[in-house]
């Protein structure tokens, strides 16, 4: 696993700031932000571009909260997109969310080692972590996997997945090229489900979904 250990694009020094600055620091609500910053490494790097930051934040806040497809189906394609294009900063955070979506451990190591292991997912759920390689390696979906994905799926929900794992391919893209790495204060959790801490991978909560969503990510 390759995990960043500096920032190749580092927070903007405080000094510099302005509102834009700001408002992409406190776009999702944390404690402080206005007057501190962001404590999450990838929103005070895209602070550093403003217009861009707010696009990027609109754009990721539909994928985390606005889009057609469930909770389940999102935390399973992230997890396998982090493992594809090798995000560690992804995986790491989004265990914490499957977790909490109800995805087992037993299950995210599945998705991590496709298809040799895949008893725990139904049809379509096959056919979701598939079109996340396929589209990686291939630019496309296969017939087969698209007439699978539309037994189950409606016309908004595969725009969204097709989408979604776009999203997570160009986010992870940035967070290796800016060198971004997972925070400092957090229990990182490896690519082999084990954390810096020894303790299991537990629940982590989205932006806004517990009031304590911030301090229970221990950074």
């Amino acid at each position: 696993m390759s995990v960043p250990n500096e920032f190749r694009i580092k927070w903007p020094a405080k000094e510099t700031w302005t509102d834009a600055t700001r408002e992409v620091q406190s776009f999702w609500g944390e404690p402080n932000s206005w007057e501190e910053g962001s404590k999450t490494n990838i929103i005070n790097v895209m602070a550093n571009h403003p217009p861009l930051g707010m696009v990027f934040s609109h754009w990721g806040k539909y994928f985390m909260t606005g889009h057609s497809l469930n909770t389940r189906q999102l935390e399973i394609v992230v997890l396998r997109v982090a493992v594809l294009v090798n995000s560690p900063y992804e995986w790491h955070n989004h265990v914490g969310y499957a977790i909490n979506a109800g995805i087992t451990l037993e299950e995210i190591a599945q998705i991590r080692d496709f298809p040799d292991c895949q008893h725990s997912f139904n049809e379509e759920e096959v056919a979701i972590i598939s079109a996340c390689g396929e589209l990686i390696s291939q630019n496309n979906l296969s017939d087969e996997t698209w007439s699978t994905l539309a037994k189950t799926l409606n016309q908004n929900q595969m725009m969204d997945l097709v989408f979604l794992i776009g999203h997570y391919v160009m986010t992870s893209w940035a967070l290796s090229a800016f060198g971004v790495p997972i925070e400092g204060g957090a229990d990182a959790i490896g690519f082999d489900l084990k954390t810096k801490s020894g303790r299991a991978p537990g629940v982590t909560y989205r932006p806004g979904e517990q009031d304590d969503w911030i301090e229970k990510r221990g950074y």
